[in-house]
């Protein structure tokens, strides 16, 4: 299983959002957004993943005036970073948008309609209708799989699924 490796003792000064917070140096600023109550959304994140996948993208922040994916971004001092900026919040929302209609995704009729990261994403940024046209691609299963079944007409390519399986084998 990989391991977060063990953060360097001292404390580093940083902003966020024009407000100074003391961290970890080295830490991930999706981990201290969270630890701090800061809501910056992902939706590849695993805390027993590392490093981290930083395949989705969702996170994205501008971190000394260039966007960067949250979760791998680590924090040094001095950083100044941005996270609720209006750019930043409808960058994730279009984000979340497009894998809604690039995924095939029909919340309502969905067996996971209520217990889907996707789904309680979109309405914590508040996406009502995508401003992207659905695809509807016809994507194929995956039924010969070892460990899992692949549903790639849902599939959002977080990886969590592979890094997971991987993870178990370790």
């Amino acid at each position: 299983m990989n391991a977060q490796p063990n953060m360097k003792d001292h404390k580093i000064h940083i902003s966020i959002d024009g407000k100074p917070y003391e961290a970890q140096d080295g830490q991930s600023l999706l981990d201290f957004a969270k630890s701090n109550g800061i809501f910056l959304p992902s939706l590849c994140h695993y805390e027993h993943i590392f490093p981290p996948l930083g395949t989705c993208r969702v996170c994205t922040v501008k971190a000394n005036g260039k966007p960067s994916a949250g979760c791998m971004t680590a924090l040094k001092e001095g950083m100044s970073i941005e996270i609720n900026t209006p750019e930043l919040s409808d960058l994730r929302k279009a984000m979340v948008e497009m894998l809604f209609a690039e995924g095939n995704h029909f919340c309502p009729s969905c067996e996971k309609s209520g217990d889907c990261d996707l789904q309680g994403l979109g309405y914590q940024l508040g996406v009502r209708v995508s401003r992207f046209p659905h695809l509807f691609v016809d994507r194929i299963i995956d039924f010969q799989p070892k460990r899992m079944l692949i549903e790639h007409n849902r599939c959002i390519l977080c990886r969590r699924c592979m890094e997971e399986v991987k993870t178990q084998d370790d």
